[in-house]
């Protein structure tokens, strides 16, 4: 089959590679669109995945072609999204409901082969059947929307809260979405990105700018979310949080990215600061939210790309070109 390969740092190629075969709790997925995001350009670095090459690609469903000799929940002709997390169950965060912090942390397409290719496996229990009436070429946004509702199970926002989002890419629209629907009295963007804010606009953003700066809110706002991972976002977040207010880390970060608190700021002001690392128990919520419609596909993915063109759609993410890009085996 032909397959995206990411074969040592900075280096991804289209190749032909064997065809995938189930385990006994296992199916292959006949890919139909597998989404891209930051994580990918993380593994090109040589970030996250212990050992290259991998196929790349953690975004994906598509229609099952094989199961294995156990699997009696699925049937080949059943169209599936996947959530990629693989687990141990075994150590202490996974006994303690802790999952996505296991010890021995590992996702399709991360750290085994994934979703850029023809065909892809993956564990029974980490499908999703999908409704009738959901295009299984858009459910590679599945994915994504569920680390978008694990962010907000680690806010546990309030009603009325007053929310400032930095990024205006997928996943910070997606936390937008998410925001009006958890009760927030507004959700303010900012972007450098003036095509990105247009978007934004279209889904009713309260207000949308280039700067924090521009929008006048002196006492700050009781959320703010970091959807960029950019150092320089980070660090101007940090400080608009109202008192009493929450900044979560939800973008991807490189390793080497560091930012700057107040300690004293943080006591007197009992501000809190925390994270959210991708899926936890929330890939079927995301899947429930999905088939009723909380995001609308069309402007969510702004290019289909061919697999051939998996790195050229490498290189238009990297450019922050769009919104999210997948490619179609």
């Amino acid at each position: 089959m032909r397959a995206a390969l990411i074969e040592a740092p900075g280096k991804v190629t289209v190749t032909t590679v064997p065809d995938p075969a189930p385990g006994p709790r296992e199916v292959v997925v006949d890919v139909a669109s597998c989404g891209l995001c930051g994580t990918d350009l993380h593994i090109l670095q040589g970030e996250f995945a212990p050992t290259l090459p991998v196929v790349p690609g953690h975004e994906f469903a598509g229609e099952i072609v094989g199961v294995g000799r156990e699997v009696t929940e699925l049937a080949v002709g059943d169209r599936v999204a996947v959530d990629p997390s693989l687990y141990c169950h075994e150590c202490r965060y996974c006994r303690t409901g802790h999952n996505n912090l296991c010890d021995r942390w590992a996702a399709i397409g991360v750290t085994v082969s994934g979703g850029a290719a023809e065909y892809a496996v993956a564990p029974v229990a980490n499908c999703v059947r999908l409704p009738d009436h959901v295009d299984v070429r858009d459910a590679a946004l599945i994915e994504p929307l569920s680390c978008a509702v694990r962010g907000y199970d680690v806010l546990g926002s309030r009603l009325g809260a007053e929310v400032l989002i930095y990024g205006s890419g997928t996943m910070g629209l997606m936390m937008l979405e998410l925001a009006k629907r958890t009760g927030a009295a507004r959700v303010d963007i900012v972007d450098i990105n003036p095509e990105r804010l247009a978007t934004a606009h279209k889904l009713g953003v309260s207000a949308a700018a280039l700067s924090a700066d521009e929008l006048d809110r002196p006492r700050g706002w009781d959320v703010v979310v970091d959807a960029t991972g950019n150092a320089a976002a980070i660090q101007d977040g940090l400080g608009r949080v109202a008192k009493a207010g929450t900044f979560l880390q939800f973008g991807v970060s490189d390793y080497a990215t560091t930012a700057t608190i107040e300690p004293y700021k943080i006591y007197n002001q009992e501000i809190t600061i925390t994270g959210s690392m991708a899926v936890l128990h929330s890939y079927e919520r995301a899947a429930d939210l999905f088939a009723n419609g909380v995001l609308d596909p069309a402007l969510f993915i702004s290019d289909r790309l061919p697999l051939e063109q998996y790195p050229q759609a490498l290189d238009r993410f990297k450019a922050g070109q769009g919104r999210k890009i997948v490619v179609e085996p």
